[in-house]
């Protein structure tokens, strides 16, 4: 896993250094919206991330603070990722590429948008209460 430095004083490249590759995206995504927890069904997701990438960019996410890992209280070999409140932040990000990506690629899943159109604000209360649900859970 690579050390991430601050290029420059923008906002933008700033955002860009912790978030600029689609993985950690992907990943935040799949936990915040379709509640993937685990190291394996992050390799069921549709993208097919790598192991050896998925592996760095979990640790990446981690150190960072955008995510916790903790053992499973089911199982103690399994660990289960959550996201932290830095990542509850990101949720209006993701919901406008989302549609952003479903007015350009009309072939994409449509259910999640529609509900975007109805009501943005809604959903995005939805999924940062969510998120915040899951600390409290952790505490």
């Amino acid at each position: 896993m690579k050390q991430i430095t601050q290029r420059s004083k923008c906002p933008v490249s700033f955002s860009l250094d912790f978030l600029g590759d689609k993985w950690s995206l992907l990943i935040i995504r799949d936990i915040m919206v379709y509640d993937k927890f685990t190291y394996g069904d992050f390799l069921q997701s549709d993208e097919k991330i790598s192991t050896n990438i998925l592996a760095d960019r979990l640790a990446a996410l981690e150190q960072n603070g955008f995510i916790t890992r903790r053992v499973s209280a089911e199982k103690k070999n399994k660990i289960i990722y959550e996201l932290t409140e830095k990542s509850a932040d990101l949720v209006p990000i993701i919901m406008e590429y989302n549609i952003w990506g479903a007015k350009y690629n009309p072939d994409g899943e449509q259910a999640l948008i529609e509900e975007l159109k109805k009501d943005k604000q809604k959903m995005i209360e939805k999924y940062q209460d969510k998120i915040r649900r899951n600390l409290g859970a952790l505490s």
